[in-house]
């Protein structure tokens, strides 16, 4: 999906359909067996990305608990109605002492697209599916995602996004997609410079050409073209990715959910417990209602999610997952001249380079 987040939030929401386990009992049966279906081999790409995205969910939400030390992510485990395959694992935590909200949703899907979310998901509409469809013809597909958004109650503390995908359709066409992306209300260049250099690194190891392209993919993707400014300070971003063998794709999508503890925790333990002002907070709070703005127009990902549902597949709360719990606007809104909140809405406003 050429410049597009698609699936974003969708891959939480479509393969979350049908009943929820609690996390006693059943639960604990189905989360401890793979959500592909059983005739696909131990060793194909779908089992193994599943098996990538499933460790990721885990290792990410422990090092989340470990930084907010107090609340911890529920886990509701889904499964389709019938005992078809696929479903998905919902973890959640709100309230804590360092998040008002997080959130990492991962979930197998086996079902069909009608022509209108595809044409939603990406840039390339029909021209993606690797076959010419009949009127009324839903293309059958495979996916596979863990996407995650975490907001922390300090305005000092950025928000974090992250999504990383893989898609194929019945035609025999696939591709990777994904990208880990970074949201402060105050500047601080030595996070940003942290969080971008870590990826950098990790995009260095496979090609050096990846990450001025995907930073440059990130900063377009994440426009508010409305507003004229970014949603935040970018990161990463790639889609309809298939240029190499699978496997290495594969290993790129890995090392970079493995990089997502190390990007983010250090920003976090810096600045968790600054102090801040009651107007600090309102900035964040407006910054968060350009975030809303971004989600519910533009991310490919929530569109596609609310499209689905009208086909039967999808879960409202997960594809709005991505939500903060509460959001400013002021009509007319702008900071004063020479303020820190000057200087960072420039920057949104005029993305840089970091690394």
């Amino acid at each position: 999906f050429a410049g597009a987040a698609a699936l974003a939030g969708a891959f939480a929401a479509a393969g979350t359909a049908g009943k929820r386990r609690s996390r006693s009992g059943k639960a604990a049966a189905v989360a401890a067996k793979a959500l592909c279906k059983e005739s696909e081999p131990s060793d194909s790409i779908r089992r193994r990305f599943e098996e990538v995205v499933t460790n990721a969910q885990e290792s990410i939400c422990s090092a989340i608990e470990k930084v907010d030390g107090g609340a911890k992510f529920s886990k509701e485990v889904y499964a389709r109605p019938g005992g078809e395959p696929g479903g998905g694992i919902a973890r959640v935590m709100a309230g804590g002492n360092v998040f008002e909200k997080a959130g990492c949703n991962l979930s197998v899907v086996y079902g069909e697209m009608p022509v209108e979310a595809l044409k939603a998901a990406n840039d390339r509409g029909v021209d993606r599916i690797g076959a010419e469809l009949k009127p009324g013809q839903k293309v059958p597909f495979y996916a596979c995602g863990l996407s995650s958004v975490m907001h922390p109650r300090n305005p000092h503390c950025p928000t974090m996004h992250f999504n990383y995908r893989y898609f194929e359709t019945d035609f025999g066409v696939w591709w990777f997609g994904g990208g880990t992306d970074i949201t402060p209300s105050y500047l601080d260049e030595d996070d940003m410079r942290h969080f971008h250099g870590t990826y950098k690194k990790v995009c260095d190891k496979f090609d050096p050409t990846w990450y001025p392209k995907m930073k440059e993919w990130a900063d377009d993707y994440f426009l508010i073209a409305h507003r004229g400014e970014t949603r935040g300070m970018g990161g990463i971003f790639f889609d309809d990715f298939n240029t190499e063998k699978k496997e290495r794709h594969l290993d790129f999508a890995k090392q970079c959910l493995d990089a997502v503890s190390e990007a983010y925790v250090p920003i976090l333990e810096k600045h968790k417990n600054d102090s801040f002002t009651p107007e600090q907070k309102e900035w964040q709070q407006i910054r968060r209602g350009r975030y809303v703005e971004f989600n519910l127009v533009y991310d490919r990902g929530t569109v596609f999610g609310l499209k689905m549902l009208g086909s039967g597949v999808g879960r409202t709360e997960s594809i709005l997952m991505s939500l903060p719990e509460t959001a400013r606007w002021e009509y007319c809104h702008e900071p004063k001249e020479g303020s820190e909140e000057a200087k960072i809405l420039e920057i949104f406003r005029n993305p840089r380079d970091w690394a």
